[in-house]
């Protein structure tokens, strides 16, 4: 499927980004990097911090084609759509961030102490990753935005 197949079924809808979102973005990204590098915070916190910034990085890729993620499930749509941007080859890394999504929620609402600190520093080396392709691929399709 597209993301203009998923705007279809009501998943996504149309947004116009710009320059300053998306380096409003990259800035939450920039910090929630050094934030998750922090050794004196939980893991569980490394842990959602560096999620939030791999989903920021997602939201950029969307918001950058065009779209936002309707209000439902957002969080699963716009890390589901990283395949669909920047290739099949991303399908891994899609189902390794969502099994990320969902321990942080749980981290988030439900207990103490779910994951590890080896755990929190592989996401943080995977965002470094994500963070490289997203700008290299805006480089390549979306100059205007950086």
């Amino acid at each position: 499927m597209s993301l203009k197949d998923w705007a279809n079924n009501g998943w996504l809808r149309s947004h116009t980004s710009n320059i300053q979102e998306i380096q409003n973005l990259l800035e939450i990204v920039e910090r929630d990097l050094n934030d998750a590098r922090q050794s004196d915070l939980s893991a569980d916190w490394r842990f959602g911090i560096a999620y939030n910034a791999a989903l920021k990085l997602c939201t950029i890729l969307l918001f950058a084609e065009g779209y936002r993620p309707e209000k439902t499930l957002a969080h699963y749509r716009t890390i589901r759509a990283l395949p669909i941007i920047l290739g099949k080859e991303k399908e891994d890394d899609t189902d390794y961030l969502d099994s990320c999504r969902t321990k942080r929620n749980t981290l988030e609402y439900d207990r103490v102490g779910g994951t590890t600190c080896s755990e929190a520093d592989e996401l943080l080396d995977y965002v470094l990753e994500l963070k490289q392709d997203v700008i290299d691929w805006l480089k390549k399709n979306h100059k205007d935005l950086l």
